[in-house]
Parts: C-alpha cells; sequence; structure tokens
C-alpha cells in the first residue's frame, strides 16, 4: 500500500526510512534499526519522541504523527504501517478549520478599561466602607451582651442580603439579558460583563453550593433551572440566561458551565442546555453552545467542545468527549420531594442569622472590646497609631489570633470531623438535604481545609496529618514527596492508597456518588507503587492497581481490566510505559544509606521551610491588623472613608507583600530549565516558591492589573494580554507574547515530577494565542502566533504547536474539524 502526502507517494519502506532518518537526528545516533523500540531499546522518552513529532510535522512529504501514534506504535515499522493503513489522501484530508482572527485592541481602550476597573473596585470598597462603619456604630451603641447579640443579627442578616442581592440588582441594570453574541474585550459591553462576574464570583451565596438556595439564586439571575436539580459546583455561571437545565439534574463540583469563552480576544456567549436527569461530572467542562441530553452522563474530567450535543441517554468521557463502551453506575433514587428541600433551605437560613452571623459580627466586637491592652486602642480619634505601644499590642493580637485559629482549627479538622463522620456510613444511599447530607458536606469541608496540607505538603510531614485526618495509607515508604500541597477528598475516612505510592498536585479523591434525590459514600482505593501526576480526578470505581503511573489530567479508567504495571496516559486514557531511562537515571538516591542521608537533610530543609513560611504568613496577618486597627483609630477623623481605604489597602498590602516574597526567595533572579532528583537541594529550593500563597490573585483576573502582577513576578509577558484565570506555576521560565488571550482554569506549569525525577523547562506562547478554559500547557512547549488550545486539553511536554494552528484534546493533536462527534 502507498500513501499520497502532496507531491510525494510514499511506500512503507520509503516511509519507514524517513521516519528513521528523523528520529536518528533527534536521538543523536547514525541509525535507528526498523524494529527498534522507542523506549526500551533507544532509550527515549516523551519529551525526545515529542521533537520527533514536531520534526515530522515539519516536514512536507510525510503525513503528521501525534504522541498517541508513538505510543501505540514504539517501532519505526509498526508507526509505519500504521500511517500508511490509517493516513488520508493528503487533496482529500479535510482543511484545518481557520482559527480566528485576533483583535488587537487598542492601547488607549486598554488603559482605559483598566481605570475604569479600578474605579470600580474602589467604588466597592467605599460602599462596603460605608456599611461596615455604620454598622460598627450601631452595634457600639449597645446596651449589654443580649442588646449586641440582637443588634449583630440585624447587621450581619442587612450585609449578608446585601452582598447576594447587589449581584442580582446590577446583573439586570448592567446587562438585562444574556443573549448569543461576540464583542471585544476591553471595551464597554466587556467591563459590563466583568462587573457582573466579580460581583457574582464574590458573592457569599457560594458558600451556599449544594443548597436548594444555590438554584433559587440562579434563577433570580435569570437561569432556567428545573426543579429538583442539584448544584455542587461553587463556580457561578455567569451568563444565566444562557444556561438551562432540567428537572433532576445535577452538576457536580468543580464543573465549569459558564456561558462565556474568551478567544482571540473577543468574548463569546452562548447557550449550556442540560437536559432532564442529567449529569456532569466532577471538574467538566462545558464549553459554550453545548447541550447534554435527558438522562445522560458527562464523566469527571470531561469536556464537551462548541457545537456538541450528547444524544439524550447516553455516556460520554473524554477530552473531548465521546461515546463510552460501558455507562458509569449510579446511585439509586430515593424520595426527596420539595418540602424536603424547602425546609433545609429554611434551617439553613436560620442556623446562618441565628448563630453564623451574630458570632461574626457581635462576637469579634464584643472580643475586641474586651481585652484590656486592645480596648483603649479601638478608642476613635485618640492618635495610638503614632505611639509604639499600638504597634506592640497589633504584633501580640495578630500573633495570637493566627497561631492561636491554626491550632485551634487542627481540633476541628481532627477531632470534631471524625465525630460527624460516625453518623455517616459508606455505601448506604441517603437522601439529600437531611441530617446524613449535612453531616457529610460539614465533614468534606473541614477536611479539605487548604492551609495544613499547603503547609507540610511536599514534605515527610504530609503523610502523618493525611492519617491523623483519616487516610489510610497502609505501611508507609516515606519518600519525602509522598504528597503535594493540592489533595482533595469527599471524606478522608473512606480514602486508601497503597505504600509506595507518590501524588503531585492537584489530586481529588471522589468518594460520594450523586443523584438528583440521593447521595452514598464509598471506599476509594489507589493502588501500591503508583505515581499520580497533576490534575488527576480519581473515582472509587477506578480500575488501576499495582505499580501504575497515571500522567498528568488522566483520566482513571472505569472499566475493562485492572491496569497494572502500565503508565495512562490521556482521556480517555491508552497504555504508555511505565517508566522510562531518563526517570531512572537518579534511582541510585532512593535506596541504601545515600537516600537515608539525603532524606534526612530534606526532611530538614523541609522544617526550616514550613517555619519560614509561617512566619511570612503571620507577618501578612501583622501588616493588614495595623491596617484594620489604623481605620479603627482613625474612623473619628475620616469615618467610612477610613474603612474603605483599610480595604483597598489591604489588597494593596497583601499583593505587594507576596510580590516581594516570592522575588526574594528567587534572589530576583529568573528560575534556570533543571533535570535533578528530588533529593538534590535545588528542588527543595525549588518547592518552597510553591508555597508562596496566591490567594490574591484571582482578584485581578480580566483586568490590566493581572498583567502588571506577572511583570512584577517576572515573567516574561507581552502587551495587551487579557487573563481571565491563567495559573503559571514557574514564572520566570514563561514567555507570552502580545495579545494573548487567557480562559479561566488554563494553566502553564512548566515543570514535572515522575516518581524521584524533577524536570523544568521554559515554555513559550507566540502573540495573540489563546487557551481555552482549564487548558494546560506542559514544560519545553513552543505555541506559534495565533495558535489556540481547545478548552480542557492537554500540550504534552516539548510540543510545537504550529502558528495559527488549533489544537485539542487530551493528549492535543491538531484539530481539523470544528468538533468531533463520536465513531
Amino acid at each position: 500500500m502507498a500513501v499520497n502526502t502532496g507531491d510525494t507517494v510514499h511506500t512503507g519502506e520509503t516511509l519507514a526510512g524517513a521516519l528513521a532518518d528523523i528520529l536518528a537526528g533527534v536521538v543523536r545516533t547514525d541509525t535507528v534499526g526498523h524494529d527498534s523500540h522507542f523506549f526500551d531499546d533507544l532509550g527515549a522518552n516523551s519529551l525526545v519522541m515529542a521533537h520527533f513529532c514536531a520534526k515530522v510535522r515539519k516536514h512536507p512529504g510525510l503525513p503528521p504523527v501525534s504522541m498517541k501514534d508513538v505510543y501505540r506504535y514504539p517501532t519505526i515499522s509498526g508507526l509505519a504501517t500504521a500511517l500508511l493503513d490509517g493516513a488520508p489522501v493528503r487533496d482529500q484530508a479535510p482543511a484545518p478549520v481557520p482559527v480566528a482572527v485576533p483583535t488587537r485592541a487598542t492601547t488607549g481602550r486598554y488603559v482605559l478599561c483598566g481605570l475604569l476597573q479600578v474605579l470600580a473596585f474602589l467604588g466597592y470598597s467605599a460602599i462596603a466602607g460605608l456599611v461596615v462603619g455604620r454598622g460598627y456604630e450601631w452595634v457600639s451603641q449597645a446596651a449589654g451582651p443580649a442588646d449586641v447579640y440582637a443588634r449583630s443579627v440585624v447587621v450581619g442578616s442587612a450585609a449578608f442580603a446585601g452582598m447576594c442581592l447587589f449581584p442580582i440588582g446590577a446583573k439586570w441594570i448592567l446587562v438585562g439579558r444574556w443573549k448569543s453574541r461576540e464583542f471585544p474585550v476591553w471595551g464597554a459591553e466587556y467591563f459590563r460583563l466583568w462587573v457582573v462576574k466579580v460581583l457574582l464570583h464574590a458573592n457569599p451565596i457560594v458558600l451556599f453550593a449544594g443548597n436548594p438556595l444555590f438554584v433559587l439564586y440562579l434563577r433570580a439571575l435569570g437561569a432556567k433551572v428545573g426543579r429538583h436539580v442539584t448544584f455542587l459546583s461553587p463556580t457561578v455561571p455567569v451568563c444565566t440566561d444562557l444556561l438551562t437545565i432540567g428537572d433532576g439534574t445535577v452538576v457536580r463540583r468543580g464543573a465549569r458551565l459558564l456561558g462565556y469563552r474568551a478567544q482571540a480576544g473577543h468574548i463569546q456567549t452562548g447557550r449550556v442546555t442540560l437536559g432532564r436527569d442529567a449529569y456532569v461530572g466532577e471538574q467538566a467542562v462545558l464549553d459554550i453552545d453545548t447541550a447534554i441530553g435527558d438522562g445522560s452522563r458527562l464523566a469527571h474530567a470531561s469536556a464537551l467542545h462548541t457545537g456538541v450535543t450528547v444524544p439524550p441517554g447516553e455516556y460520554w468521557h473524554g477530552s473531548p468527549a465521546q461515546r463510552a463502551p460501558v455507562d458509569a453506575a449510579g446511585v439509586p433514587p430515593v424520595p426527596c420531594g420539595t418540602l424536603r428541600r424547602a425546609l433545609y433551605g429554611v434551617a439553613t437560613v436560620l442556623q446562618l442569622v441565628v448563630v453564623y452571623l451574630p458570632l461574626g459580627v457581635g462576637g469579634l466586637y464584643m472580643l475586641l472590646t474586651e481585652i484590656p491592652a486592645l480596648a483603649p486602642i479601638l478608642v476613635p480619634g485618640a492618635g495610638h497609631v503614632t505611639s509604639a505601644r499600638f504597634y506592640l499590642v497589633a504584633f501580640v493580637v495578630s500573633l495570637v489570633t493566627f497561631f492561636g485559629v491554626t491550632l485551634a482549627g487542627l481540633t476541628l479538622v481532627f477531632g470534631l470531623a471524625r465525630l460527624l463522620n460516625l453518623l455517616v456510613r459508606p455505601d448506604r444511599v441517603y437522601p439529600l438535604y437531611g441530617l446524613h447530607y449535612s453531616l457529610h458536606r460539614a465533614v468534606t469541608r473541614l477536611t479539605n481545609v487548604r492551609f495544613y496540607l499547603w503547609l507540610v505538603g511536599d514534605s515527610s510531614y504530609v503523610v502523618h496529618y493525611l492519617r491523623a485526618l483519616g487516610y489510610d495509607l497502609s505501611r508507609v515508604e516515606q519518600t519525602g514527596s509522598n504528597f503535594g500541597t493540592m489533595v482533595r477528598q469527599d471524606t478522608p475516612y473512606l480514602t486508601m492508597v497503597g505504600t509506595g505510592t507518590m501524588v503531585a498536585d492537584g489530586l481529588a479523591v471522589v468518594n460520594a456518588d450523586y443523584s438528583g434525590t440521593s447521595f452514598r459514600v464509598s471506599r476509594t482505593t489507589i493502588g501500591p507503587r503508583n505515581f499520580l501526576g497533576n490534575g488527576v480526578v480519581y473515582p472509587a470505581q477506578g480500575r488501576t492497581g499495582d505499580n501504575c503511573l497515571l500522567a498528568t489530567k488522566v483520566m482513571v479508567p472505569l472499566d475493562g481490566p485492572v491496569r497494572e504495571g502500565v503508565g495512562l496516559l490521556g482521556s480517555p486514557a491508552f497504555e504508555i510505559p511505565r517508566s522510562v531511562e531518563r526517570d531512572t537515571r537518579f534511582d541510585h538516591f532512593r535506596t541504601g544509606e545515600e537516600f537515608r542521608r539525603r532524606l534526612s537533610a530534606k526532611n530538614r530543609y523541609n522544617l526550616r521551610t514550613m517555619g519560614v513560611m509561617l512566619a511570612l504568613r503571620w507577618l501578612s496577618v501583622f501588616g493588614l491588623t495595623l491596617i484594620g486597627l489604623a481605620a479603627a483609630d482613625l474612623y473619628d477623623v475620616l469615618g467610612g472613608a477610613a474603612v474603605s481605604v483599610s480595604l483597598a489597602g489591604g489588597v494593596v498590602f497583601t499583593t505587594v507583600y507576596f510580590v516581594l516574597v516570592e522575588r526574594c526567595l528567587t534572589r530576583f533572579r529568573p528560575l534556570r530549565p533543571r533535570l535533578c532528583s528530588i533529593y538534590e537541594p535545588y528542588f527543595w529550593w525549588h518547592e518552597r516558591l510553591w508555597k508562596v500563597p496566591e490567594t490574591h490573585f484571582p482578584l485581578f483576573n480580566g483586568t490590566p492589573l493581572k498583567t502588571l502582577l506577572w511583570r512584577m513576578l517576572g515573567v516574561r509577558i507581552g502587551r495587551r494580554v487579557f487573563d481571565d484565570g491563567c495559573h503559571l506555576t514557574e514564572r520566570t521560565l514563561v514567555t507570552i507574547g502580545d495579545d494573548c488571550t487567557l480562559n479561566p482554569g488554563s494553566e502553564i506549569q512548566c515543570h514535572s515530577q515522575e516518581d524521584g525525577t524533577f524536570k523544568s523547562d521554559r515554555t513559550t506562547l507566540g502573540s495573540a494565542c489563546t487557551l481555552g478554559v482549564g487548558a494546560l500547557v506542559h514544560y519545553g512547549v513552543t505555541v506559534g502566533d495565533g495558535a489556540e488550545v481547545l478548552p480542557d486539553s492537554f500540550v504534552m511536554k516539548g510540543e510545537e504547536v504550529p502558528a495559527r494552528a488549533r489544537w485539542g484534546g487530551n493528549p492535543a493533536t491538531e484539530v481539523r474539524r470544528a468538533y468531533c462527534r463520536p465513531v
């Protein structure tokens, strides 16, 4: 058989020879045997083979090769045969879909929009300062503890209701009803969208995700939501008028169905439609103009790209999603009517109004006024801000508050959560919106406090924390990096991780299953001697066993035989080698006396890191305490403006402070690409950078200030970049060109850690590139000018995305059609 690739007609022998010549140049050898295994015989790895694929794609006379092809056919002869059997005739191949021409905003419009956004923030701070100031005055006039409680109920309830209703009013006044349309960023229409989006995401109603009140809130914003819908994701859809959800549908935590996307300098809004009794899995992404039919299910960590509709009654998975061979078992329904949901919502409101709000308002007031050393300083207009005692008191208050709350929180996380869990039995089906549902949600929230895992993650001490939390870790084989700083679970008491398993960051253990009326918690078991990369969602039904490599963003298989001794890559997953030569070159550091010596040194370094990070976090609390006490001291002089200035000043202080912290840790020098063992001092120092808090970053999403922030952190970034929520792990290894468009949840990760090997390299985005929602670009990647990476796609390490190309999928390859329907 022969294949026509334009001007060249290849037979099996000529195609194999051409591929062998290219691979020989990549691996730097004279010849490559046609039956030599890429990984076992030639010692290649995924980075080397990515370079090979890029060179083949650039060759005008050869059919394109993807990383999936390389792993499926790991010899030259096998690859050539597969390409001959499956390659289309070049003249008949579908033409690549044209990528949208980017809109290059003028610098004047860019700056003007930024000024308006700053003014909007200052205006909101002014209103908040006025409300807080007047509320404080009224509570301070109370005649006794009972009166303080009553006034705190009024003030807290009014403030909460105002924060919830204000975004609704702003949406209807500024926008009216959302419609499917397209408009440029940095213009008047975009400014209105940004205001509504910020108010929605800063809204305390996000704490009610999974509560019937959250569904009512979506309806108030214009969404067409049916009866008995369970919405567990705290990410509030923005273009709510374009959202339709049928009766009995479930939307899991982390799902993104925003109703808009940014592409090539434009904002595009479109419909998202979920039918009756549909199911959207954990961390799923639904692009605009997508739909899920009645009774259909979209799996965890899956994505629907624009224009795709899941037919009724089908189960789809993957990125992009396709029909799955088997359906995942759901939870049997139980009676759960409207009355039950209404009573649950009412009980939640009463609990908030009667307990939490008075405790937050009146309790804080009573605490501050009853502290003998602090009460005189809180007398407005006393001029204490210029005295040394003012700063001493702020020092003591911040110290006691920070470390007191840290220690008290451990009691709740380890003790209270364990007691509540005793009443929720595994594998038993419970109705939603009852006692067991409330207990389960409380356990989930208490055991997922990020502060403690942030502190002990990437160290030997994380296993002790997770064990105390409730994890079953079998017999621990200490590596010094058993778990990263971001691990989440529905319940730790039903989570088992086998001996010798290492987990990077972003693991989500799914112990709970939901239907529109019920839920059930089950044991989730991750086998021994596994390695889990970044962004893995592991459900209770996962079919993996011993000694597996689960690559970054892999979809854990739910059907077929239990996978053992292999690597899994992609979504849906396919098998790859468990390890390659480059990842074993440091194995001598992992055994014997050398390992024990290096592990002890790493433990000492990690202890210092934990101490440094605690001190830095406390210093930020000390600075915020000074700002707050100064506002109280100056209240008689400035009134509510003192509170407004303190709110805005707190944001500025936090941002500048943590930028300086990171730059000081890097000694104001850029990182350099490294390949080393996790038992070398460089890696311990690099780990420390991951612990610098990023809680202030979302405040700047969608504004020109985000670009300024990246520059301050050392990113080489161009002009007029639109960043709506991208995450950069190694800022000084990233280069971003002019007029790029970065969507929420996108990420540029310039490192990888596999077993005991750490690798980092530079990643470059050319001008006018677009990263879709939830897309991840790995290290050593070059994305050409004007290229687009589709939502939830994974561009593997070492890839070269051509200019003006559209890439999508996991792993990402060139997309030649607008979207792909299942075969």
